[in-house]
């Protein structure tokens, strides 16, 4: 992950990059894939190059069925609110992870520059 980063220049040159690594009991190295990982980059992200990356969307059913079948089984969020309200995220009758999201038709990077990923509806072509 962090050779793609770096080294593939995916959101331009980087100046410095941190993450963290844990040692195990037995004096072993383990890090972790899913752990913060601070990234300094030379210039600020742009929206285009996080879409070219990230999606917060379904894949074509009809162009890949099976990129689909492994999205809608291991990648999306749900069910919770009112459709599921014993999911363990719900916390006090909410999503504890801020689900659903709103529909957007573009990423836009906001405070602090944490993106709000594209999410197109149905009807402005998401799926």
């Amino acid at each position: 992950m962090i050779d793609l980063l770096v080294k593939g220049k995916i959101f331009g040159c980087v100046r410095c990059f941190m993450y963290s690594v844990e040692w195990q009991k037995r004096g072993l190295p383990h890090d972790w894939l899913a752990c913060p990982i601070l990234i300094w980059l030379e210039t600020k992200i742009r929206a285009e190059q996080i879409d070219d990356v990230i999606r917060a969307e379904l894949p074509d059913q009809e162009v890949d069925p099976q990129l689909f079948d492994v999205v809608k089984t291991h990648m999306v969020h749900g069910p919770c609110g009112s459709y599921n309200t014993r999911s363990p995220c719900m916390k006090n009758g909410i999503c504890s992870k801020r689900f659903p999201k709103p529909f957007s038709t573009e990423t836009v990077t906001g405070e602090g520059g944490y993106p709000f990923y594209r999410r197109r509806s149905p009807e402005n072509s998401g799926i």
